[in-house]
């Protein structure tokens, strides 16, 4: 038997607004990219936009031939609780997107270190986050043990080389 109580929760939970304004959190060395986000349908109907929404249960698939006129994926999260993003974020960074993807909606300080791990390189809170309190979160571990979108090197790698 499968346990939907996750996806029945978050299927009734608003998306954030689309937010054109640039990330409250970002860990970028470009300038941010201020422009309309285009709805992942419109984007696809074959606007001309360089940002994208991906709200949760949509594919991230469908923007792998769309990379070079890309510059910035934003990820829905209605819920803290539904990782689809997680997943969407991970597929977009294997498959060689080095644009920027944003973390918009429910997204908390607890979170961010594992947004990281999979490529989300900023952020668009719902709620502000203090930036003393993610450097202190993102600090804590200094050490991982799997290779992953954010290239540190894991810590048998730096033991046996």
């Amino acid at each position: 038997m499968r346990d939907n109580q996750d996806q029945i929760a978050v299927s009734g939970a608003p998306s954030p607004a689309l937010d054109d304004t640039p990330a409250r959190l970002r860990f970028r060395d470009d300038a941010p990219f201020e422009s309309p986000i285009a709805p992942l349908a419109d984007f696809l109907a074959g606007g001309n936009f360089a940002a994208v929404r991906i709200e949760p249960g949509e594919d991230a698939h469908e923007l792998v031939p769309h990379f070079d006129r890309l510059k910035l994926v934003e990820i829905a999260f209605p819920k803290f609780r539904d990782g689809r993003g997680y997943s969407s974020a991970a597929v977009l960074r294997q498959a060689g997107f080095t644009g920027e993807i944003r973390a918009a909606g429910d997204v908390l300080v607890d979170q961010i270190g594992f947004m990281r791990r999979v490529g989300f390189d900023s952020f668009a809170p719902n709620k502000p986050l203090d930036p003393k309190v993610v450097k202190a979160t993102l600090d804590r571990y200094p050490y991982v043990y799997m290779k992953a979108a954010d290239g540190k090197v894991p810590v048998w790698a730096l033991r046996h080389g």
